[in-house]
């Protein structure tokens, strides 16, 4: 390979890092109402997912209706690639929790424990910050959140995420919530 080769290979890899987060957004946009539907509710188990509403959220938070429910849960397809935002399904207890966390609230406000499945596992940047936006995504595995005060010293729950079982997720926060790291 001459020099002019060897050059053009980081300007490659440049642009393919740039390039790769608007392809993700692109094609997020151009799926069909059918596919993100069927994302969504992929996140549960049938008996939940198919009586459960479907919501998409757009890049600024807008939520679009996709379809009807009737038994309480809201599923969300989330966006490939990003992380944080994998498909889920949640009760509204959890989506309480959800909208206490984004808000900064000091604490949740949800009077009963919430429950969210993310049966296809997800992402996120931290398993002890709950307000970490960068470093390094740790990868989750199918599993079902009880989003819950949680302590582990009266649980005997770890707080080291594992790739099956239970542990604590932003344990010694007030946003500390069981991870079951399982189908259930």
């Amino acid at each position: 390979m001459n020099s002019a080769g060897i050059l053009r290979i980081p300007v490659l890899l440049s642009c393919a890092l740039v390039l790769a987060p608007i392809v993700v957004v692109a094609q997020s946009r151009s799926e069909t109402k059918e596919a993100k539907i069927a994302r969504a509710l992929s996140a549960a188990p049938e008996s939940v997912s198919k009586a459960a509403k479907v919501i998409d959220r757009d890049d600024n938070g807008a939520e679009t209706v996709l379809r009807e429910g009737s038994n309480g849960f809201t599923c969300f397809p989330g966006h490939p690639g990003v992380v944080g935002d994998a498909p889920y399904c949640a009760n509204q207890p959890a989506l309480r929790w959800e909208k206490d966390l984004m808000i900064l609230k000091a604490k949740p406000t949800n009077t009963e424990p919430g429950i969210v499945y993310m049966l296809q596992g997800g992402t996120d940047w931290s398993a002890t910050d709950p307000n970490a936006t960068s470093g390094t995504p740790i990868k989750e595995p199918p599993h079902w959140r009880v989003l819950w005060p949680f302590d582990p010293q009266t649980s005997g729950f770890s707080t080291e995420p594992k790739p099956t079982g239970t542990w604590i997720m932003w344990a010694g926060t007030p946003w500390a919530h069981l991870m079951i790291n399982q189908k259930p």
